[in-house]
């Protein structure tokens, strides 16, 4: 019997988590552990769109933000869309998280979340939460490669976590990358572990919504372009 995606990436998110060094002042936040709602509706999620063995496409973010996936599991999804978009309420948190406001209209645009999921799979080299700790009990939002001691520290695991996620069925002929500065790391751990065999750059969901809302239609429109496999489009930032 062939095993679903939902049944390979709920197993992938049961199984994870980080036990290597990073420098002083950064964490790690593990939404699985943290809170136990958070697998069930993970799992709920997956396995609504996911159920399945069909190939797919890899659309690589960051790492997750506390407000996103650090809360619902789900990559660019917070509770509000996972409720009013896919279906799936979370009782134990409310989050609005920007990334993911612009991914679900972008999704909407598309012609909702069934048929993107049948055909993209989202996560990120450093599948959980980084965090810096910049006063007293004081956390934010963190990037792996906001520091340099950082990304040489997580850079074995983001290259193990990319392996696995390819080995749950990636079409590896074209990956997805959201951010223009996340695009020069990826393109560096790609060159040397030869992943993936063409990069398409887009711009990264948190700096549309947030800086450029104003045009957001046609960052919408170069998203759905891009990703119908129309002419590759290099991230304006």
């Amino acid at each position: 019997m062939t095993t679903t995606w939902a049944e390979k990436i709920i197993a992938f998110n049961r199984d994870l988590q980080y036990t290597g060094a990073l420098p002083p002042g950064f964490g790690v936040m593990n939404p699985y552990l943290d809170n136990p709602e958070t697998m069930v509706v993970m799992q709920a999620f997956y396995r609504k769109y996911y159920g399945d063995s069909n190939q797919r496409k890899f659309i690589i973010g960051i790492n997750p933000s506390r407000h996103g996936a650090g809360v619902t599991g789900v990559p660019f999804t917070d509770t509000k869309r996972l409720e009013s978009v896919c279906g799936i309420k979370m009782l134990s948190a409310r989050t609005h998280e920007v990334s993911s406001v612009f991914l679900y209209d972008m999704i909407t645009a598309w012609g909702g979340p069934e048929d993107f999921y049948q055909r993209f799979y989202i996560n990120s080299p450093f599948p959980l939460a980084i965090v810096r700790h910049v006063k007293e009990d004081t956390w934010l939002n963190a990037n792996y490669y906001d520091d340099p001691k950082l990304f040489e520290m997580v850079k074995p695991f983001m290259i193990a976590s990319m392996k696995q996620h390819i080995s749950l069925g990636l079409d590896t002929s074209e990956v997805y990358i959201l951010g223009k500065k996340n695009a020069q790391f990826i393109s560096k751990l790609n060159k040397a572990e030869k992943l993936f065999e063409k990069a398409v750059v887009l711009d990264h969901p948190r700096f549309i919504q947030q800086y450029k809302s104003k045009d957001k239609q046609w960052y919408i429109d170069k998203y759905l372009t891009a990703l119908s496999g129309g002419n590759s489009y290099t991230a304006a930032r």
